[in-house]
């Protein structure tokens, strides 16, 4: 006469695919921006009178592949959510992609010479 209790179920309603679609594309094309600046740069400077060195390469190809891996990652988090969670996870991402462009950006001012001027 003794009842076992069941363990407590999580309801979640599951969005919709063309809601998780929509919203990883908008977020995805910002990221794809920051790749498509980031391969700019990195074939600008590979490319320019000085060329790049071993340090530069490791650089540049990083901030090509940083924002790929981490939409990869916030998607991979954040798909499951709420729209508005999910959302969130993605934009806190692009910030994180986009602190690290700006990183970047400093580095190849401060040792690309003629690349930014």
């Amino acid at each position: 006469m003794t009842e076992t209790p069941s363990a407590p179920t999580r309801r979640s309603a599951a969005l919709p695919v063309w809601v998780i679609a929509t919203i990883a594309g908008i977020f995805g094309l910002l990221y794809a921006y920051v790749v498509w600046n980031a391969a700019t740069l990195l074939a600008y400077q590979a490319s320019g009178v000085l060329g790049i060195n071993g340090l530069g390469w490791l650089v540049l190809v990083l901030a090509v592949l940083f924002p790929i891996i981490v939409f990869a990652i916030a998607f991979a988090v954040g798909w499951r959510r709420q729209a508005i969670p999910f959302a969130g996870i993605l934009l806190t991402g692009l910030g994180l992609v986009a602190v690290f462009w700006v990183n970047i950006l400093a580095y190849a001012y401060a040792y690309g010479g003629s690349l930014l001027g």
